[in-house]
């Protein structure tokens, strides 16, 4: 008869107790699982969120010139000759060396018309790009459908006394006011914003791009080799990273990540303890049997294999159904968690890693039993037979 044997037979006649090691270690590693599975989700749908919250890279013309500004207010009259962005040449963003890392690159031609005696700031944007980008716009009407459909600024909308389903005429075409923008408190507020392409012809600026706002973020992107990167493709150009956004990203996703982990540390740790204890009482039950075999001539290390290779078995069921159960319950969770989220799915590599674990776990919770019950006198056990 193998050891292997012995070990089996000693779980088969001890379901109870065996029973009850693989519901332990099952609850700790289901807890670890779940609450890394609704991490992982959780730091995908907060990136989701935060990339779609705005740019965090700003592509502007070269100015030699000063700004004569601040908190707002201009002061003089400057004129900034700044020479501007062929639209052709933007598609050139993503052939950096990390375009893979790029989000939303939203172009933008910005320029001064009259309207209705007004000198207002009419932006082009392409809405497609620009809507998705711009989550925190509020929207009293429809968004832009049509090239001549316009969204109006708050401020604008109330000095130029429009509202939904206006006209205005721009240069030589006539647009329609689609939505009131609400107030951003931002420079939004006192614009027209209309079609990119729409809004470059009553500029007479067709094929011109007047700045551009970049999303990108991602898990350990290169936030600013990326600017550097777009940089060197754009000499012309002043490329600056808004390192507050990427900063608030980065620690809001690795606070996350600290309290799972924290968590999971502390479910070890009382995992090692419930088998450590039960190993050892169970070691303990087994006296007279452990006695037999040293006195039949089994060695201290046979005794330790057979019952390590026990704690083998029980840690493997254990990590087992411990990594399924887990993401059962994240996946049932996730819905409470986070209103609308998604399941990031089952990670194989962590379920390899919860079965190592369980069974790391089993074997060092057991060591000290084994070395114990190996090193049981023969004698002394045979006594209590």
């Amino acid at each position: 008869m193998k050891l292997y044997h012995i070990s089996c037979n000693n779980l088969m006649r001890r379901k109870g107790k065996v029973i009850f090691l693989v519901l332990g270690l099952m609850l700790g590693i289901a807890t670890i699982v779940t609450l890394l599975s609704i991490t992982e989700s959780m730091t995908r749908d907060i990136e989701d969120r935060l990339d779609r919250f705005g740019a965090n890279i700003v592509m502007v013309p070269k100015s030699e010139n000063l700004a004569l500004s601040y908190g707002g207010i201009t002061v003089g009259g400057v004129n900034y000759a700044v020479k501007e962005f062929a639209e052709k040449d933007i598609a050139g963003i993503r052939e950096i060396e990390n375009r893979e890392n790029l989000g939303a690159v939203a172009p933008k031609v910005l320029g001064a018309t009259q309207v209705m005696g007004q000198q207002v700031l009419l932006m082009g944007v392409d809405f497609a790009v620009e809507l998705p980008l711009k989550t925190w716009w509020h929207l009293d009407g429809t968004a832009p459908a049509a090239a001549d459909d316009l969204i109006v600024g708050a401020e604008a909308a109330t000095t130029l006394d429009l509202a939904v389903g206006n006209t205005v005429p721009l240069g030589r075409r006539t647009f329609r006011v689609a939505a009131i923008l609400e107030s951003t408190g931002a420079a939004e507020d006192s614009m027209i914003i209309g079609d990119l392409h729409a809004v470059q012809e009553v500029l007479g600026k067709k094929g011109i791009i007047s700045l551009v706002e970049i999303a990108a973020f991602c898990r350990d992107c290169p936030i600013t080799e990326m600017v550097l990167q777009i940089a060197e493709k754009f000499p012309g150009a002043k490329v600056t990273a808004l390192k507050q956004a990427v900063m608030a990203k980065m620690q809001s996703v690795e606070l996350f990540k600290a309290f799972s982990y924290g968590i999971a540390g502390l479910v070890i740790f009382i995992g090692s303890l419930l088998v450590f204890v039960t190993m050892m009482g169970a070691v303990n039950e087994r006296t007279r049997e452990i006695g037999i075999f040293r006195a039949i001539g089994f060695r201290r290390g046979h005794v330790m294999q057979i019952i390590l290779l026990e704690a083998i078995v029980v840690g493997f069921l254990g990590g087992f159904l411990g990594f399924v159960s887990g993401n059962l319950i994240a996946w049932a969770v996730l819905p409470l968690v986070i209103p609308n989220g998604a399941f990031a799915g089952v990670n194989l590599s962590l379920g390899a890693l919860a079965i190592l674990l369980s069974i790391s776990l089993s074997l060092l919770a057991s060591l000290y039993p084994a070395r114990k019950g190996s090193s049981l006198d023969p004698s002394e056990a045979l006594r209590a037979l």
